[in-house]
């Protein structure tokens, strides 16, 4: 395992944690759908699928975790969750939502994990 992919890893794990402890049930991690991509978590708030994008920088590095989510990422995702919800014999009654879970390594301290509802 590289650096960058250790990273990442570490960054999803503490985008579970945090999920869980604010409520979410953690169904799956790092679901592949073919060619499409990656859904990093998916999860369940009441009756409302969410697939969670996790994104995890360094301080100091490139942009602000939560400025990596563009339009294009965005549609992405939403392909990703239709074929997760046709997958899983469709989607729940509360729909679904894609949110976004941005972690940033600070060089001292507790890394910094912020959760943002609903980002497409």
């Amino acid at each position: 395992m590289n650096a960058r992919h250790a990273t990442g890893k570490y960054g999803e794990d503490l985008a579970a944690r945090r999920l869980a402890e604010a409520g979410l049930t953690i169904l799956e991690r790092n679901w592949r759908c073919g060619r499409e991509g990656e859904i990093d978590i998916v999860a369940r708030e009441g009756d409302v699928l969410v697939v969670c994008e996790v994104k995890t920088r360094r301080a100091g590095g490139y942009e602000h975790p939560m400025a990596a989510v563009t339009p294009r990422k965005a549609r992405r995702l939403l392909g990703l969750a239709a074929r997760f919800t046709h997958a899983h014999g469709g989607a729940p009654p509360g729909g679904v939502r894609i949110d976004l879970v941005g972690v940033l390594l600070r060089d001292r301290g507790a890394p910094l994990v912020e959760h943002v509802r609903g980002v497409a």
